[in-house]
């Protein structure tokens, strides 16, 4: 992972964890509050029903004449009982000097309820009920929120890793066709420049040109300007679209003519057998077409071989017994930047340019290879 990609990385990663950390923080927030609400709603009703049950019984039991029954109240609730002159006559007070106000409020963490329904009956002013079951029960709420919390946000963490993992994989891959691309353009940059310096550099010492120092410095010049070519294409491609239909045959036989040279120097043959064929495409894509799948076909094949070029009708046919393409690679060569072989250098643009062309013009493209026997392209033009 170089500089660039692991910015990117942790930039992406620490955004996501942020403002998922603080999304968390909001559910968590929100639902401790929501909750909160209910446990001292809760607490309330609970303490505000045993005064009032409490109170009833005294009110009954002074009625009837029967006396006064012992507390009782759930475990974690005390209850006192204050009488007229405000002494503790039953239970216990948790705080001293509470204010005998009739109410419900907190003290010290305690939840307190004073109430004055008994009506001094049997004597008793007040019954006062007391817990601090609201603040452990809200102490027990916090800690479950945050290990929730803690554990959600940890997932968060993982998710975000694998995340950021996939979001930079296209990226990483891009970056590293591109620098192949890079180096593989310098590859193939090289060979024509180095012929060309060294024919140009053997015809200033002898002070004339050979034949073969001719063909050489042809030969670099054309695959120079192959290379030029598909950079355009790649870089600037705005189709216009073709108004008059031009004659393939004669674009073809030019095409061939063309890589003749490069041929020659492999030793390779071209065999060409071409009918008439009219077809609307501009000449300039037309003869890219036909320049990358006669290029790649002398390219991958073996000295002393023979390229079979054939059209007739309105289906075109280029076949040579070369190297082949891996079955499991033939679906991929298309792409930009994708080479089915690392033979004979290349930087995996032609093919994606002729599909790009076949596509745009509505001609069907067929791939038939195999591995270590050679290939066969076929492009149906439309009728």
């Amino acid at each position: 992972m170089n500089e660039l990609e692991r910015r990117s990385f942790y930039s992406f990663l620490g955004l996501y964890i942020v403002s998922s950390l603080l999304f968390i923080s909001l559910i968590g927030f929100w639902y401790y509050t929501a909750q909160k609400q209910a446990l001292e709603n809760e607490v309330h009703y609970k303490l505000e029903h045993l005064a009032d049950k409490k109170a009833g019984e005294l009110i009954m039991r002074h009625m009837h004449g029967t006396p006064m029954a012992p507390i009782k109240v759930p475990k974690g609730i005390e209850m006192a009982l204050v009488d007229t002159s405000s002494k503790v006559v039953e239970g216990n007070l948790l705080l001293p000097n509470l204010p005998l106000k009739p109410g419900y409020f907190t003290k010290d963490g305690y939840n307190i309820l004073i109430s004055d329904a008994p009506r001094e009956h049997m004597g008793i002013a007040y019954v006062i009920v007391q817990t601090d079951m609201l603040k452990k029960a809200l102490a027990t709420l916090k800690q479950r929120v945050l290990i929730v919390m803690g554990i959600v946000f940890f997932l968060i963490i993982a998710i975000a890793w694998v995340l950021s993992r996939i979001f930079l994989r296209p990226v990483q891959q891009r970056v590293a066709q591109v620098e192949r691309f890079i180096n593989d353009i310098t590859h193939e940059l090289n060979t024509p420049i180095s012929s060309l310096s060294m024919s140009s550099e053997q015809a200033l010492k002898t002070g004339n040109c050979t034949p073969r120092m001719l063909k050489n410095i042809s030969v670099s010049t054309r695959q120079l300007y192959d290379i030029y070519r598909s950079l355009t294409y790649l870089n600037f491609n705005n189709p216009q679209p073709a108004h008059e239909a031009i004659d393939i045959k004669s674009v073809l036989e030019e095409s061939v003519e063309y890589y003749r040279p490069l041929a020659e120097i492999k030793r390779i043959t071209l065999d060409l057998k071409a009918s008439p064929l009219s077809c609307v495409i501009p000449k300039t894509e037309l003869g890219l077409l036909f320049g990358n799948l006669i290029g790649n076909a002398i390219k991958y094949s073996p000295p002393n071989s023979t390229v079979t070029i054939r059209l007739e009708g309105h289906r075109f046919t280029i076949e040579d017994s070369g190297i082949g393409i891996d079955a499991k690679k033939q679906k991929e060569i298309f792409k930009k930047f994708t080479r089915g072989t690392s033979y004979s250098g290349g930087f995996g643009v032609g093919l994606n340019i002729v599909k790009s062309i076949c596509d745009e013009y509505g001609i069907k493209l067929r791939l038939n290879s195999k591995e270590g026997e050679g290939t066969k392209f076929t492009l149906v033009f439309k009728g």
